[in-house]
């Protein structure tokens, strides 16, 4: 037998004290030897966390045949039974369970749409998929309920978080708010605080287990790059994956690298596929790198394992959203007439910038920059600024500088573009006209986002807004821009769009917000000022607010500049034709994603530019494309063949009925909370220095905001946690002050581990119950090399003392037919164990045996997966091989031949092994 792990809940002897194990995980290149996070049990070290090496220290752990019983005192059994629901608790699922074990625990309606994606990652042998559910479904929850699964099953200890910078506080707030999963967050203002509060050197990584942080943070290689090396993780999540195809980029460097370094990835994109199979294939190896074959030949029958994809008109998503996401209303063009300054300029560029070959003199640019005069053309479609400052722009362009001709002409524009006054600006008038008319004014808290694509012409609407609208107030018309914001500047902003009682009510915004950011609390009206020719970015930019979550009927409205001038290219020609299409693709497909072909709003804009330079209509150029949708045939929708059937749930076994019986009588038998009050709907107390030290891993906005160091309040009431998070939403911070209880709250944790520490060593407790012989209660575990339990069996030793001999029974239910419960009497009276004592050696024979027994009935269903994978993985390397030229032959086979041996040692550090944990728990004798 090879050495045995120590498994979460094990009681161990170190450097002289008692510790209780945490986590066991292997260390890295040598799975002989373990990493063991424990809490400390034993006197002089008690509650305090600590980190051995099973290499450097002896590790002893507690033989169960020594354990010795004692009778408990308590009314009610109380401390008996707080210790068995925390050894339940604490003792992870076994990895045969791949039901749902937690989602009913949680601040968030129950859908059943929402719980597919946790079912589909506990199916496979290790939890990698891809979230590729349309915009607004609500990935981050369905993210959150995978890593409460994780979690509860000892896997999801060490977690990292890769998002967009602007998403950060929202993503973090929604994991604590709705789950009660704290992330450390790395931003520019998070990494200076950890640099002044760790040890200089120290990993940053290392010493927070959970940590959120952007994506350009991360890859910076010289800064983290010798870190992230060293680190592996539990789960690594990365949110809008579809940017990390490349593979010479840095993102796609990083994401490479996370995924060689985690157990369990899960990547989110509402655009996963960019059209080229190749790049897709190469996101889809990076979660299980034997799915695909032949990088241009793969079918959804390869990878239909590795992600989800639903959209709106999905039926189980349709028939569970209900109230909380209205219809869409219609995408409504707002036509504007050019005024006479715009007019001159619209002149300028049909007769000289977009005539082409047909001008006099010919073609202005050369055919290598023919789409320079669409770009002169969007940008004035944006604003008479946006114009002005292409221009100047490209005047300044010293690596390639304008010919005479060129320059004469950009000079032109240039002085057409400086005529135009605020004015003149007919999309101005008709933005202010819009916003007044939906109710935008300094006596009404109705809201809007305006979106343009320009960078000037965001800046000129924020300048320019407040006054014309009545809005003198200071703050209350925002601007968002990428470049020149910090990751904080973007995160503020976002944040007092989303407070109802902030001073905001419009918000001008470039498209660095049109991917992942929830605008859509305080807000269902969109103005999109200028339109982008991309079908993607239309749908991307109306996802902020048509979202699940949304209140009202999101509605939509774009402004659509005219022109008089002959053969002028104005917003008839192009937005106000895709605005429609993304409407039509919206209401009848779910999405409008794969309608172009091209997956990418850069390439789909300029595919259609060149369209259009080639004498293609719009129409015809949508038509020319709309052949096979390549997504829609690799991430069919899935949900259909669920039907009405509920995700499966998990098998957990538990004492108490509820998590809030299991804290009030931890509370009240340990006295541990210092001024408590108990309204029946709330507790507030002062948090012990223990429990304050655990609390610094709690989002720091929320702790600095409400002071929950010296004052905490919690509830298990939904109703209640649900309005004060809404109060929260109405007021000066988004974090409510009150959190909302569930099993993964810190609090729960920590009277847990209170309530495991305070039996005495390798102790064993006594109840009198409603039994007829003594019976045994023996907790059994075997686990795989990666310190993850494969077998669990809770164990009721009967028959020890005479016939018929001795049998086992489930533990949980000879507790309930025994009566274990909060109205079980206690005598109290002086007890004679000696005789008991002495059936503890034949008790744990009986157990190991019937473990061992077990252990057979749960290989079975470990190795059938393993097998069937290994058998897939032989023929991924035979047909990888096929048809590779000889040239390539060696260097590739080279590759795959790591790729198979790394899987294989995976497979093989997924099969039981080792010695098993066998534990005493309690015995029950008749009164």
């Amino acid at each position: 037998m090879t050495e045995t792990t120590f498994p979460p809940g094990a009681r161990v002897w170190i450097r002289e004290a008692e510790w209780l194990v945490r986590t066991c995980t292997p260390v890295q290149h040598d799975a002989e030897h373990h990493r063991i996070t424990v809490v400390g049990a034993s006197e002089f070290v008690q509650d305090e966390e600590a980190v051995f090496f099973t290499d450097l220290d002896d590790v002893e752990l507690m033989r169960p045949e020594e354990t010795v019983l004692e009778q408990d005192e308590t009314r009610h059994f109380a401390k008996s039974r707080l210790f068995l629901e925390a050894v339940l608790r604490r003792t992870p699922l076994p990895q045969t369970e791949k039901g749902l074990a937690l989602s009913d625990r949680f601040l968030l309606d129950s859908l059943p749409y929402q719980l597919r994606p946790a079912e589909l990652a506990l199916k496979g042998l290790r939890p990698r998929i891809l979230l590729a559910d349309v915009v607004g479904l609500g990935k981050t929850l369905e993210i959150g309920l995978i890593l409460a699964e994780l979690i509860r099953r000892g896997r999801g200890d060490r977690i990292l978080v890769v998002t967009p910078q602007q998403v950060l506080e929202q993503f973090q707030h929604e994991l604590w708010t709705r789950f009660s999963i704290p992330l450390i967050r790395l931003d520019s203002v998070g990494i200076e605080r950890i640099q002044r509060e760790i040890p200089a050197g120290r990993n940053p990584f290392t010493y927070y287990k959970r940590i959120i942080v952007s994506v350009d943070t991360l890859k910076n290689e010289g800064k983290y790059g010798q870190h992230l090396e060293k680190i592996h993780w539990d789960a690594v999540v990365i949110d809008e994956s579809h940017n990390l195809i490349g593979e010479t980029s840095l993102r796609n460097k990083l994401a490479r690298l996370l995924a060689r370094r985690t157990d369990a990835l899960l990547m989110a994109s509402a655009t996963p596929h960019n059209g080229d199979s190749k790049s897709f294939a190469e996101l889809i190896r990076m979660l299980d790198p034997a799915a695909i074959a032949n990088d241009d030949d793969y079918s959804a029958k390869d990878i239909k394992h590795l992600y989800i994809r639903r959209t709106k008109v999905n039926p189980e998503v349709r028939d569970h959203i209900g109230t909380k996401w209205p219809d869409r209303g219609p995408s409504v063009p707002i036509r504007c007439a050019a005024s006479g300054p715009e007019e001159r300029i619209f002149a300028e560029l049909t007769e000289v910038w977009l005539a082409g070959d047909r001008r006099e003199g010919g073609a202005l640019v050369s055919k290598e920059r023919r789409l320079f005069p669409y770009t002169l053309l969007k940008a004035f479609l944006s604003s008479h600024h946006a114009l002005a400052k292409t221009v100047t722009n490209r005047l300044k362009n010293t690596v390639k500088p304008p010919e005479p001709r060129e320059r004469e002409a950009l000079e032109t524009l240039g002085r057409l573009a400086a005529q135009v006054t605020d004015s003149d600006s007919a999309k101005l008038a008709a933005l202010v006209k819009q916003l007044t008319e939906i109710g935008v004014g300094p006596r009404s808290d109705r809201r809007a986002v305006v979106f343009s694509e320009s960078v000037e012409t965001v800046k000129w609407l924020a300048g320019a807004l407040p006054a014309r609208l009545g809005l003198t107030t200071q703050g209350a018309v925002e601007m968002m821009l990428g470049s020149g914001f910090t990751d904080q500047q973007q995160q503020e902003v976002i944040e007092r769009f989303s407070l109802a009682d902030s001073k905001v009510r419009v918000l001008v915004t470039t498209d660095v917000t049109s991917e992942g950011v929830n605008l859509h609390r305080q807000c269902h009206h969109l103005v999109h000022y200028d339109v982008p020719w991309s079908l993607i970015r239309i749908e991307q930019r109306n996802g902020r607010i048509d979202r699940y979550g949304q209140e009202y009927q999101p509605e939509f409205t774009a402004l659509i500049l005219t022109s008089g001038v002959p053969g002028a290219k104005d917003d008839t020609l192009v937005a106000e034709k895709l605005l429609e299409k993304e409407a039509t693709a919206h209401q009848s497909l779910g999405t409008a994603e794969g309608v172009t072909g091209e997956y990418r709003a850069e390439r789909e804009e300029r595919r259609l530019i060149q369209d259009l330079l080639d004498g293609k209509t719009v129409e015809e150029s949508l038509e020319a494309h709309a052949g096979r949708d390549v997504m829609a045939d690799l991430l069919a929708e899935d949900g259909e063949q669920h039907g009405d059937s509920e995700p499966a749930r998990a098998n957990v076994p538990k004492l108490f009925d509820s998590t809030r019986d299991f804290v009030n009588e931890s509370v009240e038998t340990l006295g541990l909370l210092k001024d408590l009050e108990d309204d029946g709907e709330m507790l507030a107390f002062e948090p012990p220095s223990d429990l304050v030290h655990r609390l610094s891993a709690l989002p720091s906005s929320y702790l600095r905001t409400h002071d929950v160091r010296k004052r905490m309040k919690v509830t298990f009431s939904r109703s209640l946690a649900q309005r004060k998070l809404d109060e929260a939403r109405r007021t000066k911070t988004m974090w409510p002050d009150i959190a909302y209880l569930s099993d993964l709250h810190p609090l729960v944790e920590w009277l847990t581990d209170k309530v495991l520490v305070r039996l005495g060593r390798q102790k064993a407790p006594v109840l009198i119950a409603d039994v007829t012989e003594p019976t045994f209660l023996i907790q059994g575990i075997y686990s795989n090399t990666l310190g993850q339990p494969t077998v669990v069996e809770w164990m009721a030793v009967t028959g020890l003392t005479g016939s018929p001999s001795p049998a086992v029974h489930d533990m949980v239910e000879s507790l309930r037919q025994a009566k274990v419960g909060p109205r079980m009497n206690n005598p109290g009276l002086p007890l004679d164990l000696r005789t008991l004592q002495d059936l503890v050696k034949p008790a744990v024979e009986v157990a190991r045996a019937h473990l061992e027994e077990r252990r057979a009935h749960y290989d079975a269903k470990i190795v059938e997966p393993l097998d069937a994978y290994r058998a897939k993985l032989a023929e991924w390397q035979q047909l990888t091989l096929d048809g590779v030229h000889v040239s390539q032959f060696g260097r590739r086979s080279a590759g795959v031949r790591e790729t198979v041996e790394e899987q294989r040692r995976l497979l093989d550090s997924l099969r039981t092994t080792g010695e098993p944990l066998l534990r005493v728990l309690a015995v029950l004798i008749e009164g």
